[in-house]
């Protein structure tokens, strides 16, 4: 049987968060939204591996190596 989840305050179904009440959950959550850039690790994983895979970071780097390639050629002639 799976074990049971206890609440923070004691009281079944009640739990209090400091970092919602304050308010910080959704500043990062409001940041993350306006400026793109994640702020929790899986979204830095996401984006990271979203890049790798087949965005724009593997478009700069093959641009990158013709252009390396072609400056060696135009040196070594």
């Amino acid at each position: 049987m799976a074990k049971k989840r206890r609440s923070n305050t004691g009281i079944p179904g009640l739990s209090f968060l400091a970092k919602r009440a304050l308010g910080i959950t959704r500043a990062k959550q409001k940041f993350a939204r306006s400026t793109g850039i994640p702020t929790t690790k899986a979204g830095w994983e996401r984006k990271v591996g979203r890049a790798v895979t087949g965005g724009c970071l593997s478009m700069n780097l093959l641009t990158a190596l013709i252009i390396i390639s072609t400056a060696s050629l135009i040196i070594i002639t």
